[in-house]
């Protein structure tokens, strides 16, 4: 959105905006929890005795910065998203619209004969 709070787009791209914004978001929150899920796991089904050696401790604390990282980012990610909303989908919006107004166009020229 911008500075003042007032959007730039029209009421229904605004929807449209939201819409692309809330698929956007909830995509990014399961393939992070679907991160988490499988770095637990594979912590859980590791044998424990493996994490005590040098290695294992390794990669736990890579495991760990790995989940620090990518959380922080996707979050970071989704606030800019949210800031930014009108001008990121916006953009996409016209560009889909564009396409899809090429495309009927294209359909309804009469077919050329070989």
């Amino acid at each position: 959105m911008n500075q003042n709070n007032q959007s730039s787009l029209d009421p229904e791209m605004q929807q449209r905006a939201e819409a692309m914004y809330s698929r956007d978001r909830w995509s990014a929150l399961l393939i992070l929890a679907v991160l988490w899920a499988s770095l637990i796991y594979t912590y859980i089904a590791v044998p424990h005795g493996f994490l005590s050696t040098p290695i294992g401790v390794v990669l736990l604390i890579a495991g760990i910065l790995l989940l620090v990282f990518n959380t922080s980012s996707v979050f970071a990610m989704l606030a800019h998203y949210r800031e930014d909303r009108d001008h990121i989908y916006g953009q996409d919006l016209r560009n889909l619209d564009l396409n899809r107004q090429r495309l009927r166009e294209l359909a309804l020229r009469p077919a050329q004969a070989l």
